[in-house]
């Protein structure tokens, strides 16, 4: 017996989708038969997976959107559902963060990290949230009209680890704000649901996984490897399925063990 997840039909909203979980996020949806809409700041980077989305038989839109302004959030969302319709599916995934100890941290350290990670996620799904709800109340009776958020956390946001202190306490907040979510607006039929991704070789840190530090932290975990972006495509798929309806409010841990 086989079992797949058919998204066609379905238009997914993906932040930070320029590089990294982003773009493979965005181009597992497409494989699933979505429409994707690419958001983030590097125009030209959307641009280049927008055009490798097409070629392999995608439908793929792009959307500037800066998570920090909540102005740009607005604009963004309104241009993908006048481009392509209705959004049913937002992965909310930009993230960054900073290597410091806590006494280090200035001001503007913390307000780097906390204005993309917690309050730029939360106005984000917000402003999704808003026109699910909308559509939802509007329905005929009977009708189902529901949708699916995915929230990117991290293990750190479960498991502290040393020098992403601020890095963790923001994703802690994404996991609550998912199960606050999940709890207001999961009677609507719109799931909001949560991954916590272990380590996970991206371009962003792929250097360091060669580095003295990078191979001691390496040595430090369950399997002695670190993941790659597609090990979190089966996690993706099963909380932004249709059939998924009975999943809300999880928080998935996607670390190889790491948190046990």
């Amino acid at each position: 017996m086989s079992y797949s997840i058919n998204l066609e039909g379905r238009v997914a909203l993906i932040t930070g989708a320029s590089s990294g979980l982003g773009a493979q996020f965005a181009r597992t949806l497409s494989q699933a038969g979505a429409c994707v809409v690419l958001a983030g700041r590097r125009l030209e980077r959307l641009k280049d997976l927008r055009a490798e989305i097409e070629g392999q038989g995608g439908d793929a839109h792009v959307v500037q959107l800066d998570v920090t302004d909540v102005s740009s959030i607005k604009a963004a969302v309104a241009h993908a559902e006048t481009e392509v319709g209705t959004l049913d599916i937002l992965i909310n995934n930009s993230g960054v963060s900073t290597t410091q100890r806590l006494t280090d941290v200035t001001e503007n350290d913390y307000d780097y990290v906390m204005d993309t990670n917690t309050r730029g996620a939360f106005f984000v799904a917000q402003e999704v949230g808003k026109r699910m709800l909308a559509r939802a109340r509007g329905a005929a009776p009977g009708t189902f009209i529901g949708g699916r958020i995915v929230n990117v956390a991290s293990m750190a946001g479960l498991r502290v680890l040393s020098q992403i202190g601020v890095y963790a306490m923001s994703k802690a907040a994404v996991i609550h704000m998912t199960r606050a979510m999940a709890l207001e607006w999961g009677k609507y039929g719109i799931n909001v649901n949560a991954i916590c991704p272990g380590y996970i070789d991206t371009e962003i840190n792929h250097h360091h996984w060669d580095t003295e530090q990078g191979r001691k932290l390496i040595e430090l975990l369950p399997r002695k490897r670190v993941g790659q972006p597609k090990d979190l495509d089966t996690a993706l798929l099963m909380l932004c399925a249709n059939e998924s309806h009975f999943i809300n409010g999880a928080v998935i841990q996607a670390d190889d063990g790491f948190g046990v």
